[in-house]
Parts: structure tokens; C-alpha cells; sequence
């Protein structure tokens, strides 16, 4: 079959890493797969054109407000992948509620990261509860061997001297939802207590004016350093080097970036929200956090307690191989594209 996968964000962000999983999914079972960004799409006409133009006979949807109002009215069937904003955030507008009801309608079926996010939507659309199956983020780390710690640290503006460092990493793309800036005070404040700990945020600037002012906020703090997004592989090494990965989301569907970590074998403090908390059990495969001080409390305690850091490394590792298998999540999207093979014919004008 010929598809299209329509997903927001550009190459490094969680929906560009997923898009391009699911995109070799889909090609290892022969099909080919055509992966486009939202953001250049205006209108469901712009991609009825797009369908026309590269006879492709269905589409799959990451987001289903950003992805799902393009293939509104689709010449062709299609299939939607929730994103964490559509049910924590977009839902909660009357007017992207109704055109993501409409979307649901029309999909051949819907995809959930977690069981608490399809529940979330039933809530909002009980009437396609039966559309919705649940299947985790499957996850691949591949660190490039060849990566140098030492000059990504100094590229971010830290000398690896004689004491050992404790490099806490926050992945994100600079945009509100990710709340970058949300542990900057308090870890500054940390920073000039104790030199050893740093905060790296890496990511691009997805929304570019928020990302002047998360810039600008940096430049003026001490002991947190911002840097441009990297390839996969290279985040994957500098994960592996780093102390602790850190999440501060207002909003998530599933964090890659945590899921990656644990099977990189690096703990997780990540804000507890509903996405996070459907992923960590708090001091079992990682550490939650509600405010900015519990935050810097819980660091340090995961500083200080060597056993609780091995602890959550090794229960985490075991939960990601156990329920966010690649494979798994290979073979079930691979089965639910044939619904979207049956009766694919292009529907006339």
C-alpha cells in the first residue's frame, strides 16, 4: 500500500522520533510510507491534493487535533494516533473538541499510548471507546559509540575538572507545554550551593519566540546550559553520560526521552503528571516531582543514596523491556494498517 503518515514536529522532537518508528514499521512489511510534517499543510484540501497527486491510498495520523483536522473528509481511510495534548489540553476547547469528534468519527480506528489516556477520550467521546486501542511507545537506543562527552561539555559551556559532575538533562523542544523553564530558579540556586551539579537543556526551538525568551532566561542563570537539538544516536550517548534525565512537562501523551533513558539505564525525575505518572512508579522506576523544591530534594537524595539510584535502574530497565517492546509495537501497527487496506479505493468527488 501506498501512505501517508501525517505528524507535527520536525525531526528532533518526541513526534518526529515516533513518526519515523512507525514509519519503518510500516516499510518493513512493504508498504511505502510517505512522511509528512503538519505544519506544512494548511487545510484538509492541501492534503486531499497531496493523496491525488502521489496516489496514495491511505493515512495515518500522529495528533489528532493537528494531524486529524487535515484528514478531515479524506479521499482515503485513515487512522489516528492520540498525542498527549489532544486529551490533556485540546479537549478541554469546545471548538477543537467538536472537530476532533468529527475526526473520530471518520477514522477507521485510534491508537492510546496509555490506558488511562483512552479512558480520558472515552470521557470526551464515549461513542468510540470500541475505536480506541491501547499500545505503549516502543522503544530502540542506539548511543553512537563515538560520541565525546568532553566536548558536548564544553560546548555547553562546563570544564570537566577534577570533581565528578552531576549532569541533569532536560530534552525537549522549547515550547510552552514542556515548561523548560520551570526548574531554572531553583536549580541556579542549587548550582551555587554546589558547583558539581549542572542542568542541560537540549532540544530546538519549536515555538522560536518562546525559545528567545527560554535563550535569553539561560543566558542569566548559572549552572543551567541550553543547546541546539542533536542527532538521535548522539542524545542517546550524551543520555548515557549524564547523571539523571530530567521531564518537566505541563502535558505528555508518552515521553520517548524517558523511555529511552530507562533502557539507557539513567534514571528519571519527571514532573508528575498524568503521562509521566502512567510510565513511573514514584521511587520504583523513577522519581516524581510536583513543585521545584521537591524537585532539588529528590536529586539530592538520589545523589546521595547510591543503592536508590542502582534500585531505579535496574526496575525501570526491566520495566521498559517488558512492557515497551519495539517488536510488539512493530506487529501491532503493522495489523491495524490492513483495516485501512480493506476497501482503500479512493472515494470519488
Amino acid at each position: 500500500m501506498r501512505l501517508l503518515l501525517l505528524a507535527p514536529g520536525r525531526a528532533q522532537t518526541g513526534n518526529g522520533t515516533t513518526a519515523r518508528r512507525i514509519q519503518d514499521h510500516l516499510q518493513a512489511a512493504g508498504h511505502l510510507c510517505l512522511l509528512k510534517d503538519t505544519s506544512d499543510y494548511e487545510s484538509p484540501l492541501a492534503i486531499s491534493n497531496l493523496i491525488s497527486s502521489e496516489k496514495l491510498e491511505a493515512a495515518l495520523g500522529i495528533h489528532l487535533f493537528k494531524a486529524g483536522r487535515l484528514l478531515q473528509g479524506s479521499p482515503v481511510p485513515f487512522g489516528i494516533i492520540f498525542g498527549g495534548t489532544d486529551v490533556n489540553e485540546d479537549a478541554k476547547s469546545e471548538e477543537k473538541a467538536r472537530i476532533m469528534e468529527k475526526v473520530l468519527d471518520e477514522a477507521r480506528f485510534a491508537v492510546s499510548f496509555t490506558e488511562a489516556m483512552r479512558e480520558t477520550a472515552a470521557t470526551y467521546w464515549p461513542q468510540i471507546r470500541n475505536k480506541i486501542c491501547v499500545q505503549a511507545q516502543g522503544i530502540v537506543s542506539l548511543p553512537n559509540r563515538q560520541h565525546k562527552w568532553t566536548e558536548f561539555l564544553q560546548r555547553a559551556g562546563i570544564v570537566q575538572d577534577d570533581q565528578n559532575l552531576y549532569i541533569f538533562l532536560l530534552i525537549c523542544g522549547l515550547r510552552r507545554v514542556k515548561d523548560p523553564l520551570y526548574l531554572l530558579d531553583v536549580f541556579s540556586e542549587w548550582h551555587q550551593e554546589d558547583s558539581r551539579v549542572h542542568l542541560i537543556i537540549v532540544g530546538p526551538a519549536a515555538d522560536p519566540t518562546f525559545g528567545k525568551e527560554v535563550e535569553e532566561k539561560v543566558k542569566r542563570a548559572t549552572g543551567v546550559h541550553l543547546l541546539p537539538a542533536i542527532p538521535q544516536e548522539d542524545l542517546h550517548a550524551v543520555m548515557e553520560n549524564c547523571f539523571a534525565v530530567v521531564n518537566s512537562s505541563v502535558s505528555e501523551g508518552m515521553s520517548a526521552a524517558i523511555l529511552e533513558a530507562m533502557d539507557l539505564n539513567v534514571p528519571v525525575l519527571a514532573r508528575n503528571i498524568p503521562g509521566n505518572a502512567a510510565i513511573i512508579v514514584h521511587q520504583t522506576t523513577g522519581l516524581l516531582y510536583s513543585t521545584p523544591q521537591e524537585f532539588i530534594q529528590l536529586a539530592r537524595t538520589l545523589i546521595k543514596d547510591p543503592l536508590l539510584h542502582r534500585e531505579i535502574i535496574r526496575k525501570a530497565r526491566e520495566y521498559v523491556l517488558k512492557h515497551h517492546s519495539w517488536e510488539k509495537e512493530r506487529k501491532v501497527y503493522q495489523n491495524l494498517v490492513l483495516r485501512l487496506h480493506e476497501g482503500s479505493c479512493i472515494k470519488q468527488p
